[in-house]
């Protein structure tokens, strides 16, 4: 058992009936959960050679800033639609029930950059792999993609065939 699962609250039914919803607020609500996620984290790309962290709004960014903090890389934000001020591309990705955009400022990724998307849960792979086309679309490189959570049951590595990926943890099921 890895020891960031003492900090996750598995909530039975929610969002509907068979699911079993993996909380991370349990895990920042903690100092020392809240280490042990960043650490781990980290520790998946101790050996990757990247100048910027790609976060994913929101729950990425509460994983990604710390991260960027201390490796001493620069944070781009993904946010959706509608939130970002200046020039920006969109990327439309599915949910479950219809679909959504991605926006990311034009200036936040140069060409040849060398990135590293994080969000706190891979389920689908849908808002990740969005992520990666804004990251290609300016020409950057995604060297890998983490999460703290992996929800097998649900395929995202699968949609995400052809990129690195890595996770914290990893639960069965969805």
């Amino acid at each position: 058992m890895h020891p960031i699962e003492k900090y996750i609250r598995s909530v039975p039914d929610f969002p509907k009936e068979g699911i079993i919803f993996r909380d991370i607020t349990t895990i920042v609500q903690s100092p020392e959960g809240f280490q042990i996620a960043i650490d781990g984290l980290e520790e998946l790309v101790k050996d990757i050679d990247f100048n910027k962290i790609v976060v994913l709004e929101s729950r990425g960014f509460l994983f990604g800033a710390p991260m960027a903090r201390d490796l001493k890389k620069s944070v781009v934000l993904v946010r959706k639609k509608g939130k970002l001020p200046f020039e920006k591309i969109a990327q439309d990705y599915e949910l479950e029930y219809g679909t959504a955009t991605f926006e990311v400022h034009t200036d936040s990724i140069e060409k040849g950059d060398k990135v590293v998307i994080v969000d706190d849960l891979l389920a689908t792979g849908g808002s990740i792999k969005a992520a990666a086309k804004l990251v290609e679309k300016l020409g950057g490189q995604v060297m890998d993609c983490i999460s703290i959570i992996e929800l097998k049951g649900l395929n995202g590595r699968e949609e995400l065939e052809g990129y690195r990926v890595d996770s914290v943890i990893a639960f069965d099921g969805k």
